[in-house]
């Protein structure tokens, strides 16, 4: 992300700090797709947030983690948990590194007196996009018009692990000219999983394939979601079989941030 978003933590309560947000910005979000970040910052502030960027963050630690490397995805954690702890709470626009921070960090230094309960303290603030923006700040309806058929697809972590299902919903419900059509099966996995794609791509692919057919019945021309990795993961597929389906993070819809390219497509 841009340096112009980065700002130090208040140092206050919590409780004179109000809704004062640290932006993890994600590391997919930040190389790959940053009107994502910028789209997550627009909304938050539009909540009534004061949002800051720490300079310190970096990757949650996810690849690291999933292939077994506790090691590195330790020292990983802590040094995300040095960049956010100071703040009353900490959005992600993604539920799977939501959920690294909140479930796995907890789990991966619990047998660490110091930095176990600073693990543990963290976790209990942090929140996926959707879910903070619906669920703690009340609002749901941004102002956003844009006449679309779309679909959603729920990630495998923001689903299971963040308990993300409706927020996304309601706030898409408040989008003008939007319509939502649910495919079937929306909380199956795309194939994607990070490393897991990697490692066993024939059923990776196998897996993209089903989701982009249950993508396609609905007759939806947008593709939606909270995860960069799922989306990226489904524009790939769908652009190899010719869909003329754009994708697009949900924060980009709401926040009347749908000029630019869908992802993988070209720029104008």
């Amino acid at each position: 992300m841009s340096t112009s978003l980065s700002s130090q933590p208040n140092r206050g309560s919590a409780e004179a700090q109000g809704r004062h947000v640290a932006l993890f910005v994600t590391c997919l979000v930040d190389l790959f797709r940053p009107s994502i970040g910028f789209a997550a910052v627009k909304l938050l502030e539009a909540a009534g947030c004061r949002v800051s960027v720490p300079d310190a963050q970096t990757c949650c630690g996810q690849p690291a983690y999933n292939s077994g490397d506790r090691q590195s995805a330790r020292a990983i954690a802590q040094n995300t948990i040095a960049a956010l702890e100071s703040y009353p709470f900490i959005v992600a626009p993604s539920g799977s590194c939501a959920g690294m921070l909140k479930h796995h960090y907890p789990e991966l230094l619990a047998d660490d007196k110091i930095w176990g309960p600073r693990a543990q303290s963290l976790a209990d603030r942090v929140y996926e996009l959707t879910q903070f923006l619906a669920e703690q700040c009340g609002k749901t309806d941004f102002g956003a018009v844009l006449g679309a058929h779309c679909t959603y697809h729920d990630s495998c972590s923001s689903l299971r692990e963040m308990r993300v299902k409706q927020a996304p919903r309601d706030l898409l419900g408040a989008v003008d000219g939007l319509k939502l059509t649910e495919m079937a099966e929306t909380d199956a996995c795309c194939g994607f999983g990070g490393t897991f794609c990697v490692k066993f791509p024939e059923v990776s692919n196998s897996m993209a394939a089903r989701k982009v057919e249950t993508i396609n019945a609905t007759g939806a021309d947008l593709l939606l979601a909270g995860d960069l990795g799922c989306l990226m993961n489904l524009a790939g597929k769908l652009k190899r079989d010719g869909s003329g389906i754009e994708v697009r993070h949900v924060a980009e819809v709401l926040a009347g941030m749908t000029d630019a390219p869908a992802i993988g497509e070209e720029r104008r």
